[in-house]
């Protein structure tokens, strides 16, 4: 059958009107062979429009005529699967939470680390008054965003607005809310830049509008504003340092990722192939949403988008495909100020005073009086008391600390994610990586059709060099900066400041040409680590320590990773079908590393109570949701690990020279593992729970009140599917998950235009618990079962579950 003849009887069994079927061969691709009919749609009309096909699990492929069309939309389909959730962002960024919500209750995180509302709306409304994003919209291209950003932004706003007032809310958690209302293109701007200062002044929204001057001596206590140091002391280095090496850590992030791709040498068709998995939040704005965005000769993508963000951020077309991994990089510094000893409000700059600038900013509070704070910024940045509970920056009579976050002036993100887009190669996603240097906290890992690989850590960093280290760091910074990358740089010097390099689009970041950047090798892998061993057989070297560490301890995720995916790179000839197997085996590496000493130990710890020891004994060391013993190993190894320091946990140690296999050999006599293995045996029984419960009947979520259980590990276990679930044994154990895999995708290329793809959304497209894709995706995820991807058209037409969509502004 003639392919115009095929869709027009499609069309005519899906009894869609006459004016959608012209709207919808006018948004085929010209291969198709349709006629062109939008203009005369768009006449009608005089609005914006576009065509969106669903296909099995709510995936929404959308066609318009260009970005405005295409950002028209998207902002339609994603209010139809995430209005409430989308809502409840807007209402963050315009610094109204303690309004409708209350002072102090607490965000979700997705857009800041705020810990309660009040800081949340001191912080964004100060954004807002300050007028930062609209000053970055007007910045022009490369620095700005550019003309096809600012047209998919004023789209995406008004598809979101023409849902709103063309459906009823059926979500319960926004139905009938007064804080649901209209957005315009500057609020989908403000939720980008918010995105983008999540790793620098997002971090400290807190320690930003707490900040305030020291108070005198004699100022009684009821005269302080909240968060007012009265404290002379310095920070000490050494706590300090520890503290950044934390926060810093990979390991203690909320969100992290794993992504490999394979070159054609090792595979099975001599092209790329490509699994990408992030880490990313179960709940709340920060999850993703799956489309496929083609405007006809233009642009034609597939994968996931960030709520609330205008393009797809990791996907795939037919000849590329790409995901990213959080990265090492420290997106912020810190200027220590010397204080004019006549004003807490003044430093020294070379000699001279100069005043900081005044913020005062007032919210609403729900049933209280408004509140006013004043923000304290500098020439480097704002002035932060701290950076979360862990860090304290005290501002005392002679010293005050200011933030630099060269993501605050980056509103390029989703420029960089069109340019990977519209690529046709990795040569041209280098191109697209250096021409918009727009990712503020991720590499990039991808594949081509043409069978090369990369990786590439191309992110928004302050320029901090290790020589502007040595020359300008304080006692402070030279404490911290060694054990974790953040810099203390001394603010009475105009000549310590990060300098600009050769094709940075923006001041103070570091050019393309200072990235770490890996063409072409068998495999490049990463699961947040630094770039040291993207190959474990070609070690990065020479990039700067704000970008990561080198020859230090690896993850076991990583080292589990890269002894996985390195020899599935030397036994080559590999598929589709070996990534989806890697991305589900739930290999532990920490119990191939300890699970038969621990076993063998178990007799000496608990006389007399074989249970425990055969149990463990006897597991798979998987953690399959039917695995048995996963449960008790992981309540264990969590309890011993948090408990013993990484050099009393192992007895042979870390050696740069076998990074994959150091540290090793389980130290069965340090104090922590006795009492480890105890608590966790004692825990599970006082709990009703079997030893040898099968993992999946004790992690698991309810989704409208059906358990699905859930398989997959924590960060400590190493494993590749990881699962970070909520431990409340009174409702059955893990009870939910906070984060872990998310969009998943498998790809390769057989040589036609269309790519084959699989993919998997793990907490399903839409929060809505009335929606057929609450949690339809999610039962997949628990079965290892994956979706076929419909990427051309005559796949996406052969869809048993095709619904055509036609909106209009």
């Amino acid at each position: 059958m003639h392919f115009r003849t095929f869709f027009a009887a499609r069309l005519k069994r899906l009894a869609l009107l006459g004016a959608a079927l012209a709207t919808v061969t006018a948004s085929l691709p010209a291969s198709a062979g349709v006629a062109t009919a939008a203009a005369d749609v768009e006449a009608r009309d005089h609005g914006l429009s576009a065509v969106i096909r669903y296909t099995e699990y709510g995936i929404p492929h959308i066609v318009a005529k260009d970005y405005a069309n295409l950002g028209f939309g998207t902002g339609w389909a994603q209010a139809a699967d995430q209005v409430c959730t989308l809502a409840d962002g807007f209402v963050t960024l315009d610094g109204e939470r303690s309004r409708w919500f209350g002072a102090d209750a607490a965000p979700d995180g997705s857009l800041s680390a705020a810990s309660k509302n009040i800081s949340s709306d001191l912080f964004f409304r100060g954004v807002k008054d300050a007028g930062t994003v609209e000053a970055l919209v007007a910045t022009p291209a490369p620095a700005g965003p550019s003309r096809q950003l600012k047209e998919l932004m004023r789209g995406w706003a008004a598809g979101y607005n023409a849902w709103l007032r063309k459906n009823r809310i059926t979500d319960p958690a926004c139905a009938g809310q007064e804080w649901v209302r209209p957005v315009t293109a500057l609020d989908v701007a403000r939720r980008g830049w918010a995105l983008a200062v999540l790793g620098g002044e997002g971090r400290a929204v807190d320690g930003i509008t707490v900040a305030q001057p020291p108070a005198a001596p004699t100022a009684p206590a009821t005269s302080v504003a909240p968060g007012t140091a009265r404290t002379t002391e310095s920070p000490d280095p050494a706590r300090t340092a520890a503290a950044a090496r934390e926060l810093f850590s990979a390991e203690n992030s909320t969100m992290g990722s794993n992504a490999v791709a394979f070159h054609g040498s090792t595979t099975a068709g001599g092209r790329g192939l490509l699994l990408g998995n992030p880490h990313y939040p179960w709940q709340g704005g920060r999850r993703f949403w799956q489309s496929q965005q083609t405007i006809p000769g233009e642009l034609n993508v597939s994968g996931a988008t960030l709520l609330g963000s205008t393009l797809v951020s990791i996907g795939f077309n037919d000849k590329v495909a790409w995901s990213h991994t959080v990265a090492t990089g420290v997106a912020l510094n810190m200027h220590q100020l010397t204080l004019d000893p006549a004003d807490p409000t003044a430093y020294l700059v070379d000699g001279r005073p100069e005043r900081m600038t005044r913020r005062t900013v007032t919210v609403a509070v729900k049933d209280g009086a408004p509140v006013t704070r004043t923000q304290w910024w500098t020439r480097y940045g704002p002035v932060v008391t701290g950076i979360g509970t862990g860090l304290p920056l005290p501002w005392t009579a002679t010293t005050a600390f200011a933030m630099n976050d060269p993501n605050a002036a980056n509103l390029r993100a989703s420029d960089t994610a069109l340019g990977l887009a519209k690529s046709r190669s990795t040569d041209d996603m280098v191109k697209a990586l250096a021409g918009t240097q727009g990712l503020p906290w991720v590499n990039t890992i991808a594949a081509d059709a043409a069978g090369h690989t990369l990786f590439a850590q191309a992110q928004v960093l302050p320029r901090i060099t290790d020589d502007l280290v040595a020359r300008c760091s304080t006692p402070l910074g030279r404490a911290t900066y060694p054990s974790s990358g953040f810099a203390v740089l001394d603010g009475s010097r105009g000549d310590c400041v990060p300098g600009s390099d050769p094709g940075a689009v923006q001041p103070g970041i570091f050019g393309p040409a200072r990235m770490p950047l890996l063409r072409d090798a068998p495999y490049v892998e990463n699961s947040n680590d630094s770039a040291w061993l993207a190959n474990a057989d070609r070690p990065f070297a020479g990039y700067e320590r704000v970008f990561g560490n080198i020859g230090t301890p690896r993850s076991l995720r990583t080292r589990g990773a890269v002894e996985d995916v390195a020899a599935m790179a030397a036994r080559g000839g590999l598929t589709v079908a070996d990534l989806q197997r890697q991305q589900f085996a739930n290999r532990v590496p920490a119990a191939d590393l300890a699970a038969a000493d621990t076993a063998r130990a178990c007799a000496t710890v608990l006389p007399g109570d074989p249970e425990p020891c055969r149990v463990l004994g006897a597991w798979d060391r998987t953690a399959n949701a039917d695995s048995r013993g996963a449960l008790l190993f992981d309540r264990f190894w969590r309890r011993f690990t948090a408990a013993a320091p990484l050099a009393e946990q192992w007895r042979v140690p870390f050696s740069a020279a076998d990074p994959v296999r150091t540290p090793n050999t389980l130290n069965t006599d340090s104090p922590a593992f006795a009492k480890a293995l105890k608590d966790a045996v004692a825990e599970l029984r006082a709990a009703g729970i079997p030893l040898d419960a099968p993992l999946g009947e004790h992690q698991f979520v309810v989704r409208n009140g059906v358990r699905i259980p859930v398989g997959g590990g924590t960060e400590a276990l190493g494993v590749w599917n990881k699962t970070e679930a909520v431990w409340n044994p009174a409702a059955g154990g893990y009870a939910e998950v906070a984060h872990g895999s998310s969009h998943i995708q498998a790809v390769d290329w057989d040589g036609s235009r269309c790519p084959v793809a699989r993919t998997l959304l793990t907490y399903s497209q839409s929060s809505n618990p009335a929606s057929p894709h609450y949690s339809d995706q999610t039962r997949l995820f628990s079965d290892e079962r994956w979706v076929t991807s419909r990427f051309c058209e005559k796949d996406i037409l052969r869809s048993p579950d095709l619904r055509v969509v036609v909106v209009r502004g």
